[in-house]
């Protein structure tokens, strides 16, 4: 990529050759966060820039809060893999990836640094303002790869990102007693938990049956929306928090 400009102002450039063309003339909508999940912000990027591993990224934001841009907004990264999001696969060619340094789950999965989740704040205002991308749009890797991904993780601060204006969360719902839905249940009332998860925009079948791919959506929503308790129970905190959810989206999509 010759004449290769950073989209951020702040950002070093490393270029990955692992990327291609946005398909079907798609613009980003998305942005996808995910946890590098790898020893050292180093090697993350040696990884995402070495032609063997066939994956990338746009952004790497190390520790210290550095961003490093690997590949232009306008391009392809291969960060998100197979996945779906409100019926859509190719979730490449609709995103744009942040790899947020941190070695995730398998190696002891340190808390996230203030410093680095200011810069991802300062870089997602950025590509929101130049994509124009929904609140509702800021994703995790694990809403769109359920089971398959888990990163980046219930220890994310969610949080701190709404109150700077990224993303889109309620207040959780307070865990306490009431009827929930778990493996085995069937019958209606999974049915319409099944059509709000995929309302929102998770990729689940209505069925009726609260099956092993249900349990691990609810999993995926409770990490990123009520992570105090990830145990895939559809209790009543998780479904009164779903329900916020929904009912704070624009009218347009509800």
């Amino acid at each position: 990529m010759t004449g290769f400009l950073p989209d951020h102002d702040r950002a070093e450039v490393r270029v990955s050759p692992n990327f291609g063309p946005r398909r079907d003339c798609v613009r980003p909508d998305i942005i996808l966060l995910h946890y590098t999940g790898m020893q050292t912000g180093d090697s993350a990027v040696a990884w995402l820039c070495d032609p063997v591993s066939d994956v990338s990224a746009h952004y790497l934001v190390e520790e210290d809060g550095h961003i490093v841009q690997m590949v232009r907004e306008s391009d392809r990264a291969w960060h998100a893999g197979k996945g779906s999001w409100r019926g859509r696969a190719d979730i490449n060619s609709s995103s744009i990836g942040i790899e947020i340094v941190n070695p995730g789950h398998a190696f002891g999965y340190p808390d996230f640094p203030d410093c680095q989740i200011a810069s991802v704040i300062d870089l997602c205002r950025g590509i929101i303002d130049r994509h124009d991308i929904r609140p509702e749009r800021v994703l995790a890797h694990s809403d769109v790869s359920p089971g398959r991904k888990i990163d980046p993780g219930e220890k994310f601060p969610w949080p701190t990102l709404f109150a700077a204006g990224v993303g889109h969360l309620v207040e959780p719902a307070p865990i306490g007693g009431g009827r929930f839905l778990t493996s085995g249940d069937h019958g209606e009332p999974v049915e319409a938990l099944q059509s709000m998860l995929a309302l929102y925009g998770y990729g689940i079948g209505i069925s009726g049956e609260f099956d092993t791919l249900t349990k691990t959506v609810v999993e995926a929503f409770q990490r990123h929306f009520r992570p105090a308790r990830i145990d895939g129970v559809a209790d009543r905190s998780t479904v009164e928090t779903l329900h916020r959810l929904l009912a704070s989206l624009p009218g347009s999509l509800t």
